[in-house]
This record gives structure tokens, C-alpha cells and sequence, in this order.
């Protein structure tokens, strides 16, 4: 079967209406990839049937998630949340632990990225789809710092093997190089320019440790500062230009 329908220019795209995934996106729902994961998992309904990848939104069309109807958000929404232990980065309301929850701020918000459930600190909370996938996406480089905490004596060489790089998930990914600096005997800061899943934990695994602690401080220009745990606020306006400006947005 030809397929030449699916090429069509950007004002036949308009016509058509918005791509699903931006439209979710749009409304401070999640992110588009977050998005593609709740229409396969059949969370998402368009007048009343089963959305499927590459479905479209017309105007006028009742596009609904979990069963709650959504439209496109024109505020923009950027937070810094201090995330406790013990609360997991999804929006999905069947996890009694969610972030959504447990901050429930009055408008549709979701996390960009995550921040393992072991883990505190910084995250940003938003409705901005563009800016959640610029800074998730993988080959981004987007600082992140971190001080972690590890169940004995940091050495020279863990700390050299931190910095160069460590081979993780069985050799399969091997870390990208990053700054390592000691702060105490069991402490130390790290930046880290990509995000693998539990990464700080399987590496310190991977050369005999365990992290015991691990606080995330800053994502790119924004700091968690000494802003108390559970707690959230707006990025400055200051924060929101230097950020945009770093994300090309």
C-alpha cells in the first residue's frame, strides 16, 4: 500500500491537527515521550475511543487522560521541587507515591526527568513539553550536580575511576568522563552531563561502595539552594532567561 499520504507539508499538518503527543504535551500533562508511553498504554481517549500512536487532535476534539479531559495550558509553569525520599517522578495516579500527589499544585504539572525513589533534591516540575524534552534528551549534556554520600572512605582511585568513566549494566554503557571533587571522608560532589537509569549508584556499586545518600543541587542553572525538603517554588525570572537561553528555547 502507498504510503505518500503520511508526507504532507507543514500546512497539511495544520489541517490535519495537532500531533497527540504535543497536544498531551501542551496541556502540562507530560512530556512527549511520556506522552507515547500513556497512549500505548491506553491511557488516552479521543471522543470517547482508544487513541493509538500518530493519532491527531482536531479542534473541538474531547481528548481526555485517565479519564480527565485535557486542553492545551498558555501558562508557562517551571518549579523547583526539593524532592523527598521515598516518592517516585510519575504522574501515573495508580502509584500512591507520586509526585503529582504529593504536591498537588492547582494546575496540570509533570516532572522533567526523574529522580530515583532512593534519591532527593532537586527536579523540575513543569508544563512546558519543549523545555521537558530539551533537557531529558540524551545527547543534551546538561549539567547536573549531585552530592552523594557512600557507606566508607572515598580513596584517590574511586574517585579518579568516577571521573574517567565506569562501565555499567553489565560493561553495556560505559559513563561519560565528569567532575568529582571529595567534600569528606564518605562525600563527594559530582556533575554529571547525562542521566542513565540509578546511574551514581551503579557506579559507586561497580567499584565497591554503596551510596547511602545521593541529593541532587542544581540542573543546569538552577539550584536547590537551601530551599527545606517537600518544599517547591517558581524559578526566578532570572533562572527562567539563563535557562531558555542554555536550552536554545
Amino acid at each position: 500500500m502507498s504510503r505518500h499520504h503520511t508526507d504532507m507539508s507543514s500546512s497539511d499538518d495544520e489541517e490535519r491537527g495537532a500531533r497527540l503527543n504535543k497536544y498531551i504535551s501542551d496541556s502540562g500533562v507530560a512530556s512527549r515521550r511520556a506522552a507515547d508511553r500513556m497512549i500505548e498504554e491506553g491511557r488516552v481517549t479521543i471522543d470517547g475511543r482508544t487513541a493509538v500512536l500518530g493519532d491527531r487532535v482536531l479542534p473541538g476534539s474531547d481528548v481526555r487522560v485517565d479519564g480527565k479531559k485535557i486542553s492545551p495550558e498558555k501558562e508557562d509553569i517551571i518549579l523547583a521541587f526539593n524532592k523527598p525520599v521515598g516518592i517516585t517522578c510519575t504522574s501515573n495516579p495508580e502509584d500512591p507515591d507520586n509526585v503529582i500527589d504529593f504536591i498537588g499544585y492547582p494546575k496540570r504539572i509533570y516532572s522533567v526527568g526523574r529522580l530515583d525513589k532512593d534519591s532527593e533534591g532537586l527536579i523540575l516540575m513543569t508544563n512546558n513539553g519543549e523545555l521537558a524534552d530539551r533537557i531529558m534528551h540524551s545527547s543534551s549534556g546538561h549539567e547536573k550536580e549531585y552530592i552523594v554520600t557512600v557507606d566508607k572512605d572515598i580513596t584517590d582511585g574511586f574517585l579518579k575511576n568516577m571521573a574517567t568513566g565506569v562501565p555499567i549494566m553489565g560493561g553495556s554503557h560505559v559513563t561519560r568522563k565528569c567532575e568529582v571533587e571529595p567534600i569528606g571522608a564518605r562525600e563527594f560532589r559530582i556533575i554529571l552531563k547525562q542521566g542513565l537509569n540509578r546511574q551514581i549508584r551503579r557506579m559507586c556499586e561497580e567499584l565497591g561502595y554503596t551510596a547511602t545518600g545521593v541529593k541532587r543541587i542544581r540542573i543546569i542553572n538552577v539550584e536547590l539552594g537551601n530551599m527545606k525538603v517537600g518544599r517547591y517554588r517558581d524559578i526566578t525570572k532570572a533562572e527562567r532567561a539563563e535557562l531558555y537561553k542554555q536550552l536554545g528555547l
